[in-house]
């Protein structure tokens, strides 16, 4: 019981986090875009992504984030926000093993989401495994195999 009570302070903190790019001790690394601060929780999902040849946290990112959302439909999505798509916010927050977290693309990650207020959170995390070989035709430089955890917030400010 004592986690969940510390755990939604700490989501309350991490959707209203700091929209600046930073790099800071943890590691962690923001987008540019504004920070998707929301007072209403409309739905949390969360995908995996992989890249297993040519070391690209990026696309492991990006297929993440696409595993967290492409089996979703909301067609009443502009109906439940005040403001519609436009009034959406979305916190990204992905975990990318530590080594690769400088080379995240945090623009091309927030293009993924169509629509909303896109608020990307590069942190450590995710998996660092072996693919067994060296591809070099496939652009590997080593046989790592970069391995991303998503976790999608969708809300909305209501005291906007």
């Amino acid at each position: 019981r004592g986690d969940k009570r510390m755990l939604l302070p700490a989501l309350s903190l991490l959707l209203r986090a700091d929209p600046r790019p930073t790099r800071g001790l943890s590691g962690v690394r923001s987008s540019a875009a504004g920070a998707a601060a929301m007072d209403t929780v409309l739905f949390v999902e969360c995908g995996m992504g992989a890249d297993q040849h040519g070391q690209q946290p990026t696309k492991a990112c990006v297929r993440a984030c696409r595993n967290a959302i492409e089996f979703n439909s909301l067609p009443s999505m502009r109906q439940l926000i005040p403001g519609g798509y436009a009034a959406m916010k979305l916190h990204v927050n992905i975990g990318v093993p530590s080594a690769y977290v400088a080379a995240v693309d945090v623009e091309q990650v927030s293009r993924v989401f169509p629509y909303g207020d896109v608020h990307v959170d590069i942190a450590p995390g995710g998996l660092l495994a072996d693919s067994g070989v060296v591809l070099e035709a496939m652009g590997d430089s080593t046989s790592d195999m970069i391995l991303a955890v998503a976790c999608v917030t969708v809300g909305y400010n209501s005291k906007a």
